[in-house]
């Protein structure tokens, strides 16, 4: 099915090699020839999985079946009933200001915290945070990691997996489609990042604590002299 339709594949993003992502736009005869039409709303994008799963977007229901037809051509063992979930994607017509992203992942707004911290010790030579602010971003970093690992539970085997080793295989199927270990081992790294970057500035703020008592001592000592 790749081979067949290389004009429209659209280039993996994940290191998954069993799903390809067909993008069509300028529709060629033979996709036309089966029942599809050329319209104004934009391409039509359909992922399919090597396991028997299509996933259509922005494709009108009437031309539904035009499509599956490209994927039986190359399937095996067909179910004799398709099931299907229809979602719908809402657009706000009357927005004045385009969507705007921004990070979406549990730690990358720590990262950045601290990167930008790095940079001004670069520049300046120290930082300038308080102690307050450190505290909160150690809180911060423990309650995400325990959040991901303790509630949303992403390494507790489910109770039915318990008791039937077929749904054991699909949950562990399941964990790697969706790649589980990687993505909560990049978590652990910008966790651990942040760890090393807060023991880090811990050290220095009781360095400066130090130095602040030293200093006391010495003018104290100055002034018993003195006296």
């Amino acid at each position: 099915m790749q081979a067949e339709n290389s004009s429209n594949l659209v280039p993996p993003t994940s290191r998954s090699s069993n799903y390809i992502s067909l993008k069509y736009c300028n529709f060629s005869p033979e996709i036309t020839h089966i029942g599809i039409q050329e319209n104004t709303s934009g391409c039509r994008y359909m992922v399919v999985f090597q396991y028997g799963s299509a996933v259509l977007f922005n494709i009108e229901d009437h031309e539904v079946e035009s499509y599956l037809e490209i994927v039986r051509r190359h399937a095996s063992g067909l179910l004799p009933e398709m099931q299907k979930d229809d979602y719908a994607v809402k657009v706000k017509q009357l927005m004045m200001e385009d969507i705007k992203g921004g990070p979406d992942y549990i730690v990358d707004g720590m990262v950045e915290e601290f990167t930008d911290i790095n940079r001004d010790m670069v520049k300046i030579g120290t930082f300038t945070m308080k102690r307050k602010k450190l505290f909160q971003l150690v809180g911060k970093a423990n309650s995400n990691m325990a959040n991901v690992i303790l509630k949303v539970g992403l390494f507790d085997r489910s109770e039915i997996a318990w008791k039937d080793a077929k749904y054991a295989q699909i949950l562990d199927y399941l964990r790697d489609e969706y790649e589980v270990a990687q993505r909560f081992g990049n978590l652990d790294f910008k966790l651990k990042f942040v760890e090393h970057n807060i023991h880090f500035l811990q050290v220095a703020l009781q360095n400066r604590r130090s130095d602040l008592l030293e200093w006391c001592i010495i003018i104290l000592l100055s002034i018993q002299n003195v006296v």
